[in-house]
């Protein structure tokens, strides 16, 4: 049996066969938007102490 690949996948495959220079952006992009630096351990502590407590129903002025 074989394993369905749409035709995007296919396009796409091709497309960067021929233009390998676009991994470059692709992965330029997605570190821009998803990959995080990690955090020294000094700021994650001063940012949970900051941290301001919210109410249980926001709009309540009491």
């Amino acid at each position: 049996m074989a394993i369905y690949e749409s035709e995007h996948t296919v396009f796409m495959r091709e497309w960067l066969a021929k233009n390998p220079q676009e991994r470059d952006v692709q992965k330029a992009g997605r570190a821009l938007w998803w990959d995080k630096a990690p955090r020294d351990a000094d700021a994650v502590a001063r940012l949970a102490a900051a941290r301001v407590t919210r109410k249980a129903y926001y709009y309540d002025a009491n």
